[in-house]
């Protein structure tokens, strides 16, 4: 069944998927350190191995930093990944902690974990401020059948701590592992209750491998018959009592991305688009003070950005200012996010008020 966010279920999906599909996750990346090499990871360049914290697209060095991109995006849960972030446990521990603290129980946290770094005791210490677990087999890439057996057994310990309703899989579709993905989801079916299937996506430091042993869609960056594989699992475990949800790229980028945009706080003075990016109309001051004072003389219906050194403007004041001759004028279209990705970006001229 197809849902109204491009992805596929069987029945439903759980708890931390539905927050994340509106937007109302956090994505607090602990550290780009892995206790495994996957040859699939979509991790850039940029944040794999790399030690910086990032909470969306804040970097963060304090508990406090992430509360407030949570704070800032309206987050109602957070999801923690990486990397591993058992290889930052004492910083996973420590946000999980704090985002609790200070959101209340109800701030619902699920966590994203490679198995060679589980064990019984870390899982007990996860769990005292993460809601959700869920596990990222070794199988894909290291068949074993010794290795598997223990991966389900860490699987198993998990659902007696987490509860089985709170325990899942996720995997990203490899086209050619259809059969052993079915087989692994059926031999952990009785400590689980959810299973994530995420359409493959080309990437920076996947992209070798992936143009030479596979095809592109059209689109270019989802991989051919990922998503129809994924279809096909779904039906062939449609008899488990299990929630299945194939995520498909478009589900990331057109909903989930765009809905958090959407909820995102914005500065004063701006305009939401219908997308989610921010218009703002800005003065950028070679000299912050005497811009401001000169500013003063003619309204006081401005904002100082201090982060991005600008002044924001009320839109029902450009055309009067504009006309004083005295003030640089641009048109800003951005995301509200931390980092403020630029759409686009000019000089007001005449002709925008003719």
């Amino acid at each position: 069944m197809k849902t109204k966010f491009d992805s596929y279920i069987n029945t439903d999906m759980c708890d931390g998927c539905k927050l994340c599909l509106k937007g109302q996750k956090l994505v607090l990346f602990v550290g780009g350190k892995c206790s495994r090499a996957c040859w699939y990871c979509s991790l850039s360049e940029g944040r794999k191995n790399s030690p910086q914290l990032w909470a969306n697209e804040r970097p963060c060095n304090s508990d406090q930093e992430i509360i407030q991109e949570a704070t800032d995006s309206n987050a109602r849960g957070a999801g923690i990944t990486g990397g591993d972030p058992i290889a930052y446990l004492d910083r996973t521990l420590s946000a999980a902690k704090a985002l609790k603290s200070h959101f209340k129980k109800s701030f619902h946290i699920h966590v994203y974990l490679p198995l060679p770094l589980v064990n019984k005791p870390t899982l007990e210490k996860l769990h005292e401020n993460i809601d959700e677990v869920r596990f990222h087999p070794s199988f894909l890439t290291n068949p074993d059948e010794i290795l598997m057996q223990e991966e389900i057994k860490k699987i198993s310990e998990a659902s007696l701590i987490f509860g089985k309703q709170n325990t899942g899989l996720e995997m990203p579709l490899l086209p050619e592992k259809k059969e052993e993905i079915i087989s692994f989801i059926k031999k952990t079916e009785p400590y689980i209750s959810f299973v994530n299937l995420n359409e493959f996506e080309i990437s920076d430091t996947n992209f070798d491998k992936v143009t030479k042993e596979y095809s592109l869609n059209e689109d270019t960056y989802t991989i051919y018959k990922s998503l129809e594989t994924g279809k096909e699992i779904l039906k062939q475990c449609k008899n488990l009592p299990l929630k299945i949800h194939v995520c498909t790229a478009s589900t990331k980028n057109h909903h989930q991305y765009a809905n958090r945009l959407l909820l995102h706080k914005i500065l004063p003075y701006g305009t939401k688009t219908d997308e989610g990016t921010v218009i703002y109309f800005t003065i950028i001051p070679d000299n912050m003070e005497e811009t401001v004072e000169k500013l003063k003389k003619y309204t006081k219906n401005f904002h100082i950005d201090e982060s991005h050194k600008r002044i924001l403007l009320k839109k029902s004041e450009l055309h009067r200012l504009y006309k004083t001759k005295k003030f640089v004028i641009n048109l800003c279209e951005e995301h509200p996010t931390f980092d403020a990705e630029k759409m686009s970006f000019w000089k007001l001229t005449d002709e925008d008020f003719n």
